[in-house]
Formats: C-alpha cells, structure tokens, sequence
C-alpha cells in the first residue's frame, strides 16, 4: 500500500524556510536602517561592558600608550578603502545598464516580447507597475485552476477529483494571499518582492505535471488541454519572479552605495577628531561607575562602523533571497522542504 501524494505544500516563504518568524523578519523584513541600527547599538554596547569590566583598566591602557592615535587610524583606511570597494560594486551593477545600441534593441525586444507573452495570458494590457504585473499573472493561475477543478469534478476517476480539489483550494488560497500582499506594494521596498516569494509556484508545477502523467488514462483531450493551460500561466510566474528580483537588486546595490557614501563622511570626521583631540584627559570622571572616555570611544567605534553594518544589513537580504530562489524550476533544494 502506497502513501497518499503530498498534494499541498507550504507556500509561505516562513512556512517554507522552517526558520523563526524573527530570523526572518530580521533577514527579509525589517527596515535595513534599522538593522543597521540594532548592530550598530550591539557593537557600542559589547565594547563598553568589555572594557569596563575586564583587566587592566581602559584609562590605563590609554594613558600608557598611544591606542586611540592606533584605532582610529585604522579605522580611517578601512573607512576609505570599504566605500570604495561598495561604490565599486556600485558602478559594476550600473554598467549592466550600458551597452552599444543593438545590445539595447535586443534587450527592449525580449522584454517586449515577454509583455506580449503575457498580455495574451491575462487577456489584456500588460500592467506597467511591476506589483499589479505579477498580481495579473497571479489571477490568471488562480482562474485557470478554478476552471480545472470544475472540469474534474465531471471525472469518473474519485482520487483525481479528492486531488484535484485539494489542490485547487491550496493554489486559490495561496493566489487570494499573494495577491492581498502584493495590493498597493511599490516596487523600491521589499514589499512587492516578499509577496512573490509567497508563492509557490514551483511545486505547483510539479503536481499539475504529475496529474498528467499518473491520470493520464484517466483524463480527456479537454482536461488535458486544461492542465497545460495552468502549467503554462506558472511557468510564467518565473521568469517574471526572476525578472523583478534583479531590478530589486540592482536597486537596492545602487541605494547601499548612495547610503554608504553618505554614512563615511560623518564616519570619517568622527575618526578625525578621534585621532586629532581625545586622549586619557580629555573626558574625565564617570557616570554609573563607567568611565566617560570608555563611552566616547565605543561612541565613536560604533560610529565609525555604520558604513560596515550598512553594508552587512543590505547584503543580508540578498543573499538570503538568492539562496531561497537559486532553482527557478521545480527542484528542491531545501530540506525544509521535503
């Protein structure tokens, strides 16, 4: 005796990774300025309860050497040489849009003929915004399943209509989310790129591909017709996924660089002075029992680190995005997922 299939699945991307709603929200979510913040706040306070409370004393360590002259020095080629290299990649992703003018023609005629593609799926004029782009697409699947599951439920075959009917309400609920997410989302935030990544369009290949092959004897020239007409609307999904996640990317490199030049230069004067004016003396006496120049120092340590944990927020979503959608065809990378 064989188990049933596995008919639906997890759609979410949070059911889907079987992580933490907070790693996610941390990861994907949440403001990048304010995770930038948070890590920002985590270094000042790591430092400033280390060197108040570990041996030998901070003052001491300052007033026998030279450690801040050090420190921020350092801090000021690092500072220097990371913008660079961010603005660099900056640059790299902005050269992807430049090109001689036949490779711009063939580029506007493949996105053409993908609009074209998909103006005769949805039946009307391709949306220009790319959150009511997807969501049409998402309709479309949504109505073409519900077409199946009307033609199947005239099926003498009991296990392809309990089958289908299963998963007609799992990709029509699924859709009815995506597209309550993807309603007023404006493409710059993540939010238009986060509904996309809720459906799960893959599996949902997989299993109308398997309805044809296993009911096969089972199924009419119409039904058949049906099925390929559902695979074609998911298919399409893909590609569109793909397509609005390197915009986003791209956009959200070319923000990190603007961000980052902007967070060196207070970063940099902060460095300056550092190395220019503070020494043992010129913060004296305490308060909570911690030493003033131990805050003014983790003060300026955390903020000469902004660009960096600028840099660590923004790269955190990408490449968590990137490993999640690696396969744009039905295949199962994850074991979450199995």
């Amino acid at each position: 005796m064989t188990d049933e299939p596995d008919i639906s699945t997890a759609n979410t991307m949070r059911e889907r990774a079987g992580e933490s709603r907070v790693k996610l929200w941390l990861l994907l979510r949440s403001s990048r300025l304010l995770v930038a913040s948070v890590l920002t706040v985590a270094v000042f306070a790591t430092f400033v309860i280390a060197v108040a409370t570990l041996d030998p004393p901070f003052v001491r360590q300052l007033e026998s050497g030279d450690m801040i002259d050090t420190m921020f020095s350092t801090m000021i080629t690092v500072i220097v040489t990371g913008t660079t290299v961010v603005v660099t990649i900056g640059q790299l992703v902005l050269s992807q849009e430049n090109g001689p003018l036949g490779d711009q023609r063939e580029r506007m005629a493949s996105s053409m003929d993908f609009r074209d593609y998909t103006e005769e799926l949805i039946g009307a004029p391709s949306p220009v915004e790319p959150a009511a782009f997807l969501s049409d697409i998402v309709d479309v699947t949504a109505q073409r399943t519900t077409t199946l599951r009307e033609a199947i439920d005239e099926n003498d075959n009991g296990d392809l209509r309990t089958e289908v009917d299963e998963f007609a309400e799992s990709v029509t609920g699924n859709a009815n989310a995506v597209q309550d997410q993807l309603d007023g989302a404006k493409f710059g935030s993540f939010d238009v790129l986060f509904a996309a990544l809720n459906f799960n369009y893959a599996w949902k290949i997989f299993q109308v591909e398997r309805f044809a092959n296993e009911y096969e004897d089972s199924l009419g020239e119409t039904e058949h017709d049906l099925l390929d007409d559902l695979k074609t609307a998911l298919s399409l999904f893909g590609p569109a996924r793909e397509h609005i996640k390197t915009l986003y990317f791209q956009w959200a490199l070319i923000n990190l660089s603007q961000i980052i030049l902007y967070a060196a230069i207070p970063a940099l004067a902060i460095a300056g002075i550092m190395v220019a004016i503070v020494d043992a003396g010129t913060f004296p006496g305490s308060t909570f029992g911690i030493e003033h120049i131990v805050l003014i120092v983790g003060g300026a340590f955390a903020v000469t680190l902004v660009p960096f944990m600028l840099f660590v927020s923004y790269i955190l979503r990408i490449v968590t995005v990137a490993k999640r959608t690696l396969a744009i065809e039905p295949l199962i990378l994850r074991d979450s997922q199995r």
